[in-house]
């Protein structure tokens, strides 16, 4: 059986980009382009993102997860440190981020180093979450095969009668990670496939800007 796709084609029109329009600093690059997505509207989750690590048979992998903060540090999210994507990073914690919104035809490639966040972050982090979702990470031991979803309605069912009047604590195992980037590259679709790629990569302390071909 074979789909062909040849025919879903779409020319890209809605913007530009170049050297001299671009910040001089990636972080504020992104902060523009987030906060332009976020009010023209269309997505339901800006903060979306492709996180990709190298597992430990040797395999990329990618899969969505999502950006909580970003300062010039770098990009933060969190999740259990030794579920798949924990495993991954341990062995090897060179990543990539990318972001895709489709709405202004743009897309954002992070390359760079993730590392756990302290332990007080996490904590902030994990006290501001809901409280289902913070039984949810005390339930889940992520990536782990199971029988079958009752177990986790069971364990859950469990945890909600235990902490109905407690403050639900941290796992020792759940936290963050911060993508600190070495290379960021803004993506603007453009029409005949010339897109526009301003690269932005760190050379000691200062970041460099160049264009790519597309």
């Amino acid at each position: 059986m074979q789909d062909n796709l040849q025919n879903h084609r779409k020319s890209y029109e809605k913007a530009a980009l170049s050297k001299k329009s671009v910040a001089i600093s990636p972080f504020q690059q992104f902060k523009i382009w987030y906060n332009e997505t976020e009010q023209l509207g269309g997505i339901e989750e800006v903060n979306a993102m492709t996180l990709t690590t190298i597992g430990i048979d040797g395999f990329p992998k990618g899969r969505v997860v999502l950006l909580k903060k970003y300062d010039e540090n770098g990009f933060y999210f969190y999740t259990n440190y030794k579920s798949e994507k924990g495993i991954a990073i341990a062995q090897n914690n060179k990543v990539s981020l990318s972001f895709f919104w489709p709405t202004l035809e743009r897309q954002v490639i992070i390359k760079g180093t993730a590392t756990k966040t302290s332990e007080e972050d996490a904590k902030t982090y994990f006290q501001s979450r809901p409280k289902g979702s913070q039984l949810g990470a005390l339930v889940s031991n992520q990536s782990d095969p199971i029988e079958n979803r009752e177990v986790l309605e069971s364990r859950l069912q469990t945890l909600e009668k235990e902490f109905e009047h407690k403050e639900v604590p941290k796992p020792k195992d759940w936290g963050g990670y911060v993508v600190t980037p070495l290379t960021v590259e803004f993506w603007q679709g453009r029409p005949n496939r010339l897109h526009d790629r301003i690269q932005y990569t760190l050379e000691g302390t200062n970041w460099k800007i160049k264009r790519l071909q597309p």
